[in-house]
């Protein structure tokens, strides 16, 4: 009798420590959670989803910060645009904060290409990296040397152009390609201005300035040295008897529009973008950057400057 009391009250022992043991486990496991970073941004009021993407894409710094000050309600949405870069976080942050009423998406693709800087900013300004052939860039921001050539220059065929264009070989090959092409569904293409050299885009744009002033220069052409142009890259594309201002409402823009990325050309300033390449709308104004680069640029419906941001100068 008193064996059966005394293993009683051990298995009543046992239960006990199991009881204390599993309370423990809890309790400390509760600990832990309360003194996690999940638990102190769902306390700022943070969702699960937030929290998940925050912790898979922000330094412990910046999760310190979060878990310390007023709700972010902007951050998990730029954390979610598909250009996002990180090393440029607190430049976004802080545009946004300046410009409220800014879509995330312009916000990135805004800093990401320098676009928030005043064009031809002499702090943001440097060399255009021409190691990078076809893919090189040349904007408000990214120069040539007055003395750069490109190699291979070649005369457009004048079934597809106006006397005296030259083009670098691999461009040429390929415009004429898609120019015959064109040609054949009853369409012709004019390549009106091709590679110029520094000197020739200077007298361009002096012309410019005293017909609309510099303001609007600046608009519509490149300064000297800043040109796609002298790059070899770039071909202006017209029809017969038709003036850049009208090529838009050609059928041959409609097809160029819809067709030439397949060829390796894309239009380097489309409509609504003047405030990330720094020209207006350009129809007319086409730039080679090799099929496989064209095709991506068409399909994200992105201009090269977004591109090269994010897949090139971010390697």
């Amino acid at each position: 009798m008193k064996l059966k009391k005394s293993v009683k009250k051990i298995l009543i022992l046992i239960l006990f420590c199991i009881i204390l043991i599993f309370s423990g486990v809890k309790l400390i496991k509760y600990i832990i959670y309360v003194n996690s970073d999940t638990y102190k941004l769902i306390n700022r009021g943070y969702k699960e989803n937030e929290v998940k993407l925050f912790l898979e894409k922000l330094d412990k710094k910046k999760i310190e910060s979060l878990e310390k000050s007023k709700k972010n309600d902007y951050l998990y949405n730029l954390l979610n645009q598909k250009y996002f870069l990180m090393k440029n976080l607190d430049k976004y942050e802080k545009y946004l904060n300046e410009n409220p009423d800014e879509s995330y998406k312009n916000v990135v693709a805004i800093i990401n290409t320098k676009a928030n800087y005043n064009w031809y900013n002499k702090k943001q300004t440097k060399n255009s990296d021409t190691s990078k052939g076809n893919l090189i860039l040349v904007n408000k921001f990214n120069n040539l040397d007055k003395n750069y050539e490109p190699s291979k220059l070649k005369k457009i065929s004048i079934q597809y152009a106006y006397y005296d264009n030259f083009i670098k070989e691999e461009v040429k090959n390929a415009y004429e390609e898609m120019a015959k092409n064109a040609k054949e569904k009853n369409l012709k293409l004019i390549a009106s201005s091709s590679y110029r050299d520094y000197n020739s885009q200077q007298i361009l744009y002096n012309r410019y300035i005293v017909q609309k002033g510099t303001k609007e220069a600046n608009n519509v052409s490149a300064k000297a040295g800043y040109s796609e142009h002298q790059t070899g890259l770039a071909i202006d594309i017209l029809t017969d008897n038709i003036t850049m201002s009208e090529f838009e409402n050609t059928d041959e823009f409609k097809w160029l529009k819809e067709n030439s990325y397949k060829y390796g050309f894309i239009l380097r300033y489309p409509k609504n973008k003047t405030n990330i390449t720094g020209y207006a709308y350009e129809p007319w104004h086409y730039r080679y950057v090799g099929k496989k680069v064209a095709q991506e640029i068409y399909k994200e419906k992105i201009t090269f400057d977004e591109y090269y941001a994010f897949y090139i100068d971010n390697k």
